[in-house]
């Protein structure tokens, strides 16, 4: 087995995915095992996870990212690479938030991420990387998303600071910061949109994408080949990097 933080032909490292069973960290997961990693998916429904890892050489671990008690658990033993993909987010302006969704979007963005990583650094070693998947959101407001853009810049600023804590340790901390991505939730945000303005699926796609100069949704496997780059042994001296996957957008 190589050392964290190196991978090629014959090597291995132990990858661990939070929010693996769907979207982007379904994308991740799949990269990282068809390249040989030993990858750990974990999320709170098993079903998803077992799609994922179907016809793939993974394990899941049904856990919630929130919980202090389920996070420490999934480290017994260091893992090389550990990414923090849960997360979510609820649309509505400051004024129709409730506290209720407020901090529920905080707990499953910034205190996932930070109990993810807290407990990966009980154990990982020189060469580790630790990459958080944030969103253009951690880069600029949003009049509908204050809650997710409010969680998702604490995300950049925990992974700012927890990049200069470890880079004597040898260790990295970066995030990616995809734009709309072609998951459930962009077609969530697609909906939302067809709802408030009564307009039909292609036009509200457009309206949803127009912030990104390509004109059209990410592919989760373009936030997976970023991911892969992170881990790679080339990216060892990118660290507390926010890297946009968002064609432009910012």
């Amino acid at each position: 087995m190589s050392g964290p933080g190196m991978s090629g032909p014959g090597m291995s490292r132990r990858v661990l995915i939070t929010g693996g069973g769907t979207g982007i960290g379904r994308a991740i997961a799949r990269a990282f095992a068809a390249q040989g990693d030993a990858v750990t998916i974990t999320g709170r429904r098993e079903a998803p996870l077992l799609e994922t890892a179907a016809g793939h050489a993974m394990t899941i671990r049904t856990a919630d990212a929130t919980s202090e008690s389920d996070m420490a658990a999934l480290f017994e033993a260091p893992f090389d690479v550990v990414i923090a993909n849960a997360g979510g987010g609820h649309a509505a302006k400051v004024s129709d938030l409730t506290l209720e969704q407020w901090n529920a979007t905080l707990a499953v963005n910034m205190t996932s991420t930070f109990l993810t990583f807290r407990e990966a650094l009980r154990g990982m070693g020189s060469g580790g990387r630790l990459i958080a998947i944030a969103s253009t959101a951690a880069l600029q407001g949003g009049a509908n998303i204050p809650a997710y853009a409010a969680a998702k810049h604490g995300v950049l600023g925990l992974v700012r600071s927890i990049a200069q804590d470890v880079a004597p340790r040898g260790i990295t901390c970066n995030a990616i910061c995809p734009g709309f991505v072609d998951t459930e939730m962009a077609e969530n945000a697609v909906a939302g949109v067809m709802k408030r303005f009564d307009i039909p699926h292609e036009k509200a796609l457009k309206m949803v994408v127009g912030g990104n100069p390509m004109r059209r949704l990410i592919a989760p496997e373009e936030v997976a080949a970023t991911a892969l780059f992170l881990a790679s042994a080339g990216a060892s001296s990118v660290n507390g990097h926010a890297l946009s996957v968002s064609g432009g957008e910012v």
